[in-house]
């Protein structure tokens, strides 16, 4: 599951401030709202290789799982290496212009210096379906997995890792540069850490810097291919600790980011109310304040003005698709979202894309028990893997539609207090709904 947000929390919050903090002067939402977001806006579903394709090849991950018995078996996921073809029609359906998958180096490469010609003809078909869909490939190198032989070299923890990785990956930027694709090198490089860190030994200051190294040389190795390209490593925002967390890494990439790809999901949770709160069972117990996408857009738009900024990864996760503890439905959290994103967009902040996670539920590294898809899928349970819809499939629809949600929509959630949202910015300059 999505417990790397928890880990980074508390890497975080030690460098955070605890005290509780004082509103000050809030911006008021305009008197008419309007749909500002374009016809240029990209709008995108995203998914991951492991965690969707199933008839997994040997990795770390398999091991992870393999050496971790009270974790979910992975078994064939959602098995989107079967069913590609009509995933990708339901993406279509939804009218989104961006698919974003992973390219699986564990498939690849299964042996040092040996190429599977079917695994790349396999995403080929892949590539090419989303493209004949209408829509543009956004491309992950790297989604936390890695080949088991290059885990029995010691992954990460060897010198060498980073000159194997990158002669994998340049042999994925030279196939597929024609497409034109948009790349992602390395997703949440900092949630990676943290979990090869825990589940390997792995020493995080040596990995932040190898794996800098691997993002900044083959970002320039993509623009000698395709010189027009767009490239990012997404960052998992951290509310009320991004500083901290996410910091170091941006200060060794920053100059070496098309745009600034933003996965945000949660809310703050300050160390002085957590120890009087109900510890979550689950990632469906955290705390959700859409309004937070405002001020992760806003740290980054400060950070690196006038840059673009894309929601990488954006949703709600539910307890095997049950109602939510807060009765906060997917649809209704999604329009709230757009909405601050709006307000996001009409105060000057150069957002150019959001990606829903995910098309469909998948693994969620360990468990199949948080659902995060606009189609949900009983992985452990539905031979079938019947994909049914949710309440936010038509509601994303309309959005698309649309360019946005209406100008007299009416967020359902009310900004919660500050000090709950990104602080101290959401509290030093806070933000109001109509």
């Amino acid at each position: 599951m999505r417990t790397r947000f928890r880990c980074l929390v508390a890497a975080g919050l030690v460098a955070a401030a605890t005290l509780l903090f004082v509103p000050g002067a809030a911006r008021t939402a305009p008197e008419r709202p309007t749909s500002v977001l374009g016809d240029d806006f990209l709008w995108g579903v995203a998914a991951s290789g492991f965690q969707s394709e199933g008839q997994s090849p040997d990795s770390n991950w398999t091991r992870y799982i393999e050496a971790n018995p009270g974790w979910d078996r992975l078994g064939d996921s959602v098995d989107f290496r079967d069913r590609f073809r009509s995933d990708i029609a339901l993406a279509k359906d939804l009218g989104v212009k961006v698919f974003r998958i992973g390219v699986e180096w564990a498939r690849l490469e299964p042996q040092p210096g040996v190429w599977d010609q079917a695994a790349f003809d396999y995403y080929d078909q892949v590539v090419d379906a989303i493209m004949a869909a209408g829509m543009r490939p956004m491309l992950t190198l790297d989604h936390w997995v890695y080949p088991g032989w290059e885990a029995d070299r010691g992954g990460w923890s060897n010198p060498d890792m980073v000159g194997d990785w990158l002669t994998n990956m340049r042999k994925v930027v030279d196939h597929f540069a024609t497409r034109n694709p948009i790349w992602v090198t390395i997703n949440e490089p900092v949630a990676y850490i943290v979990h090869e860190v825990t589940l390997s030994g792995t020493d995080a200051d040596e990995m932040l810097h190898r794996v800098a190294q691997a993002h900044n040389t083959i970002y320039d190795y993509i623009h000698q291919v395709q010189p027009n390209a767009l490239v990012t490593s997404n960052v998992g925002y951290v509310a009320g600790a991004e500083s901290q967390v996410n910091g170091p890494l941006m200060d060794l990439i920053g100059q070496k980011l098309d745009f600034i790809g933003i996965d945000y999901y949660f809310g703050y949770e300050p160390p002085n109310l957590a120890a009087t709160s109900p510890t979550p069972t689950g990632m469906w117990d955290l705390p959700v304040h859409p309004e937070g996408i405002y001020f992760a857009l806003q740290h980054y738009s400060q950070r690196f003005p006038g840059k673009p900024l894309w929601i990488v990864e954006n949703g709600i996760p539910t307890q095997n698709g049950t109602p939510r503890p807060d009765g906060y439905t997917r649809s209704q959290h999604l329009q709230d979202t757009i909405y601050w994103l709006q307000r996001a967009k009409s105060d000057g902040m150069n957002v150019i894309g959001y990606n829903y996670w995910s098309l469909t539920d998948n693994y969620e590294w360990s468990s199949y028990t948080p659902r995060f898809g606009l189609y949900t899928v009983n992985a452990s349970t539905d031979p079938t893997l019947t994909r049914t819809p949710t309440d936010a499939v038509a509601t994303y629809r309309a959005i698309i539609t649309n360019d946005g949600v209406p100008p007299n929509y009416l967020p359902s959630h009310q900004p919660a207090d500050c000090n709950l949202i990104d602080p101290p910015a959401s509290c030093t300059t806070p933000v109001t709904a109509p």
